[in-house]
């Protein structure tokens, strides 16, 4: 009679346990510079929550107006505090969940094989290195890396030489590869995306103060699952910063 019990009882267990729905997985949306950190990140993630996480890369801007179009993501991480506030002046962000991860710095690139040598500096020769090829950039416009490396070049003066020379990329990673491949002879990009990427070099650096400071903000949306929390707070835990110093992203001052 207790044997026959106990077996009822482990059957009604069992068939509780395999009705309780599953948890979705995190879907977090963030910009394409962040792709090789966060893969990792969200691996470890991961591993110590039992969480899985999806993730979708794109420019910034593309991803804020899928989210404002209805996209159900969870986390959205962006390489400008424009496409953050974008979203949360339409409540689309839960904004107490809003944080700053790590900054970023902006780089002149050339094919890795390149003989260009040129230093950054106001009204340097920029037009005239590229003879007749084009300046490789997110579309400055509507993505971050484009807005910043615009702003950089009006600082420098360097601007109206190129403005109708460029080469726009849907995002940097684009860019980069315009780049990469021999299509355009210098291009403006991440430290972050030239340092995953043999097939370019860093020409020279621009000057911190000749664009807005390059940060990342993130934050969960208004759909955003319990776990998203989570995953923000893991994302700007000690842990994970060996990761963002490891893929050359900067430490915010506090």
């Amino acid at each position: 009679m207790k044997r026959t019990l106990w077996v009822a009882l482990l059957s009604l267990a069992s068939m509780v346990h395999a009705q309780e729905p599953k948890k979705a997985a995190l879907l977090v949306f963030a910009a394409a510079s962040l792709t090789q950190v966060l893969e990792e990140l969200s691996r470890e993630f991961e591993r110590a929550s039992g969480v899985t996480v999806k993730l979708s890369f794109a420019a910034s801007s593309a991803l804020a107006r899928q989210i404002e179009s209805g996209a159900k993501a969870d986390v959205f991480v962006s390489a400008d505090q424009e496409w953050m506030n974008y979203l949360d002046e339409r409540k689309f962000i839960a904004a107490a969940t809003r944080r700053n991860l790590v900054g970023n710095r902006l780089v002149l690139i050339a094919p890795a094989d390149s003989r260009i040598a040129l230093k950054i500096a106001p009204g340097f020769a920029l037009a005239a290195s590229l003879g007749d090829g084009r300046l490789a950039t997110a579309d400055p416009d509507t993505v971050p890396a484009g807005r910043y490396a615009r702003a950089a070049l009006t600082a420098l003066g360097a601007w109206d030489g190129v403005e109708s020379r460029l080469a726009r990329g849907e995002n940097v990673r684009t860019a980069m590869m315009y780049v990469a491949r021999g299509e355009a002879p210098l291009g403006i990009v991440y430290a972050t995306d030239a340092k995953v990427d043999p097939k370019v070099r860093i020409v020279d650096t621009f000057p911190g103060n000749s664009h807005p400071p390059i940060t990342y903000p993130a934050a969960a949306t208004n759909t955003g699952q319990p776990e998203a929390l989570e995953y923000l707070e893991f994302l700007a835990s000690r842990k994970a910063a060996e990761s963002w110093q490891k893929f050359g992203f900067l430490k915010l001052p506090k």
